[in-house]
């Protein structure tokens, strides 16, 4: 392959630029920048030559025209072994280009920002650095394409290896991802613009009509690592990633063996019902649904308490908190066999505790504003908004002669956010800050009612219910009034509302509605 003699450097993300930099300066490659880009290899010493240098025409309208220029992508597209293409080239005084290094404008990163105007956003559509991208990756048997600083080190010790140049293999891989980062790109703007709204004349971020779901839907992550096998071990797996940092697909796993595929969907369930709650909350997660939740204090405390729910099935669990796990935390969860425990952080203390448990995974995670949620059908997808909605107790209709307590409408909004997690029909039963019995994923709403209280280990007496959906009957009321809660939350929305009702009034339950369902498929 031809040894690489002359690249162009133009980069928003400038992380690890100099040090390749002077790297490819110090194999005799000649660089040609851009703009801040340009600057930032100057101020640290790095040789280089603007891009006007090249094209002998100024960088002009606020940067939007600088690259795109014949000798820039002739000088990238021309093929270096057809005869007319050289010709050309020379004719025209057309240098070639060997590497085009470029990683795009932060469109979705400028979109997403509170407040950010339309102006803004639009002045974040990149032009050149795309063209570039598509230009050097069409022409990969001649031209390097780079539009990731995760590629910068092994590229420069190959080229190092091999002479200043690039193997053909090498420069297909980084085509393919060339190319996958431009669908993206164009995609994040496909998806945003829907979600603007034209009044008059002026532009307005977030309003456009139908915003939640655009007319196509192109989806473009990368694959972070090949799983072992997928959720039995007859299927192959692999976990994808949409670049953004945050979630549970972009955690960091500071210790223990690779993840499983079962190990990933019950973290995303710990995570999704740790984000719950302001207050620190722990939840343990069996097969995705919720044996233990507790609020507490501290991590320690509120582990403990949602440990109690239900040791049983803890065994073998996953843990989620919405809090930095400390040393007397990691001490008490590190007595239980878990499969992975996922949190915001592990103070040293605490990874010091878990550092025994070798097989222990910790993933430390960032939180991710829930948008839309997918699911697959064959032959296409499902989508839907994200199931966020807040309930207060002003969203609380009391339907019954007695009216809750204060503690009891604490207990009932703690249910409620748990209960929002639990498979469909769902019933938990609670206190104030602790489930106590789980009713999971039955045909039946009257048996889950049944199975809930049946799994409680702490006493039922005096606590209170959360069901996902409406009773459809008032059997479901009168098993938890027997299994001794006082109090119920559950949609409403029946035809035998009053039927319930009327159960719930003499059995003296105290029942609100909510008016919003949370099924959970």
């Amino acid at each position: 392959m031809p040894k690489i003699q002359r690249a162009i450097l133009s980069v928003t993300d400038k992380t690890g630029l100099v040090a390749f930099a002077k790297k490819l300066a110090e194999m005799k490659v000649e660089l040609v920048s851009t703009g801040g880009t340009a600057k930032l290899l100057r101020d640290s010493g790095v040789p280089v030559k603007d891009i006007s240098d090249l094209t002998r025409f100024p960088e002009m309208m606020d940067g939007r025209v600088k690259t795109l220029h014949p000798k820039v992508h002739g000088g990238i597209l021309h093929i270096r072994d057809n005869p007319s293409h050289v010709a050309a080239a020379k004719e025209h005084g057309i240098q070639p280009i060997d590497m085009v290094v470029v990683n795009l404008y932060a469109f979705e990163k400028t979109a997403s920002k509170p407040g950010v105007h339309f102006e803004e956003v639009i002045e974040n559509i990149d032009i050149g650095g795309p063209s570039m991208v598509r230009s050097a990756a069409k022409n990969f048997h001649d031209v390097a394409i780079v539009t990731s600083p995760d590629d910068y080190q092994s590229i420069a010790e190959e080229m190092s290896k091999c002479g200043g140049e690039l193997s053909l293999g090498t420069r297909w891989r980084l085509a393919q991802k060339a190319f996958a980062t431009t669908a993206a790109y164009d995609s994040a703007i496909a998806a945003t613009l829907p979600t603007v709204s034209l009044e008059g004349d002026k532009f307005q971020m977030g309003q456009g009509a139908g915003s939640a779901f655009p007319s196509v839907l192109r989806l473009s992550l990368n694959k972070v690592m090949d799983l072992r096998y997928g959720e039995n071990p007859h299927q192959k797996a692999a976990m994808y990633s949409d670049g953004s940092g945050m979630g549970v697909a972009n955690g960091k796993q500071i210790q223990g063996k690779e993840l499983s595929y079962n190990n990933i969907v019950d973290l995303q369930a710990a995570w999704d019902l740790a984000q719950e709650f302001d207050e620190t909350v722990c939840a343990i997660i069996k097969h995705t649904n919720p044996c233990g939740t507790a609020t507490g204090k501290t991590v320690r405390e509120a582990y403990v308490r949602a440990l109690e729910a239900d040791p049983v099935s803890a065994f073998g669990g996953v843990i989620g908190v919405n809090r930095v796990i400390d040393g007397e935390a990691a001490e008490e969860m590190a007595k239980l066999f878990v499969e992975a425990i996922a949190a915001p952080g592990f103070d040293a203390t605490a990874r010091e505790k878990f550092a025994a448990k070798k097989n222990l995974r910790l993933v430390e995670i960032k939180p991710s504003p829930e948008k839309l949620t997918m699911k697959y059908v064959s032959g296409g997808m499902l989508v839907q908004d994200a199931d966020v909605r807040p309930l207060t107790p002003a969203d609380l209709k009391v339907v019954t002669q007695r009216q809750p307590s204060a503690e009891e409408m604490r207990a009932l909004l703690f249910a409620w956010k748990v209960c929002k997690h639990v498979k469909s029909n769902a019933i938990l039963y609670a206190r104030d800050g602790q489930s106590v019995g789980v009713g999971a994923g039955q045909m039946s709403r009257v048996d889950s009612c049944k199975i809930g209280a049946m799994k409680a280990v702490l006493p039922l007496q005096g606590t209170v219910a959360a069901s996902d959906a409406f009773f459809p009957f008032p059997d479901g009321v009168e098993e938890i009034a027997k299994a001794g809660a006082m109090a119920i939350i559950q949609p409403g929305g029946s035809v035998r509302d009053q039927e319930v009702t009327d159960a719930a009034n003499r059995l003296g339950l105290a029942m609100v509605f909510t008016g919003v369902r949370h099924f959970r498929h």
